[in-house]
């Protein structure tokens, strides 16, 4: 094999990896908004840390208490972007931006949370699955405001697919088979 041939299967399967990465990481972002704890489990290895700013913990144990807590919220929605993923073998790194919109709710009406951060994750493939071994969260900025959702007003509240908690989310129902 041409020493061409070789660089261009190890760039195939770098590309393939990222793109599973990538999958990892958006269903992380699933997982959070849908309270689905089974995706978000499965977005990190058993044995994996998250430092969300307040320590090191490990991120099954943060994934449990993180559900439980965003249930009290009425909807968050995460966004990734500009994923930058190195991948060196059977392990890489991702800086991955993140903005998440959450709305809750308050003494004098909802309220909205929005911050901007990214992830800083190692990730390792474990048995040909890739995985987050380690998160660190580093928040960039953030924008705390009373609610501007107006969901009974003339145009929203005829919308009869809205976006929910597990398993109340139209998502379960569009995952079950045919």
């Amino acid at each position: 094999m041409s020493q061409i041939e070789t660089s261009d299967l190890a760039d195939l399967r770098d590309t393939i990896a990222k793109q599973k990465i990538a999958e990892v990481l958006t269903r992380y972002c699933r997982g959070i908004d849908r309270c689905h704890l089974e995706s978000l489990l499965s977005a990190f290895w058993p044995d994996a840390t998250a430092d969300y700013g307040s320590g090191a913990q490990n991120a099954h144990d943060w994934s449990r208490t993180t559900v439980a807590a965003l249930k009290d919220m009425l909807r968050t929605q995460h966004s990734i972007g500009n994923l930058l993923i190195e991948v060196e073998g059977e392990r890489a790194k991702a800086e991955t931006y993140c903005h998440a919109f959450h709305e809750l709710p308050g003494e004098n009406g909802p309220g909205e949370m929005i911050v901007g951060g990214r992830y800083l994750d190692r990730l390792e493939r474990r048995d040909g699955v890739w995985r987050i071994a380690q998160r660190v969260y580093v928040m960039d900025w953030n924008r705390n405001t009373a609610s501007t959702a107006r969901w009974h007003d003339a145009i929203y509240a005829g919308l009869r697919i809205r976006g929910g908690r597990w398993p109340d989310d139209p998502l379960a129902t569009f995952l079950e088979p045919h």
